[in-house]
């Protein structure tokens, strides 16, 4: 088996790396944005960033998943997830997450509403 982090080596379970990572270059973007604008990011601080955060979201995702096993669900949304975030000690990351996750289910409902042309919402929003 190849080791290589970017590479396409499969692990034990016949998961590609490739599928099991996230993309690199939304990984260097996310570092972009957070870092100031004339800092240069090595390869190498990316794919061990890239490693670091799709083992977080397999960690966190895995937990979510064992929950609705146990409760035999099929689907985990986004409760699950802020449930097994808590669970595991990341209590910070909670409510952060469910205020995206409420944004975007309201983006969502606002653009299925008005396909996209923004009367409704922009009237929404300046009422509340």
């Amino acid at each position: 088996m190849d080791d290589s982090i970017g590479g396409s080596s499969s692990n034990d379970n016949g998961i590609k790396e490739q599928d099991r990572l996230l993309p690199i270059a939304n990984v260097g973007r996310l570092m972009k944005q957070i870092l100031p604008q004339n800092a240069k990011i090595s390869k190498e601080a990316k794919e061990t960033m890239q490693e670091c955060v799709s083992e977080f979201i397999s960690f966190v995702t895995s937990e979510a998943s064992d929950k609705c096993r146990k409760e035999r669900r099929k689907t985990v949304n986004g409760d699950d997830i802020c449930w097994a975030l808590a669970t595991l000690g990341f209590d910070d990351y909670v409510e952060p997450m469910r205020r995206s996750l409420h944004e975007l289910l309201a983006n969502l409902f606002w653009e299925s509403i008005n396909l996209g042309h923004g009367l409704f919402r922009n009237l929404f929003l300046k009422l509340s």
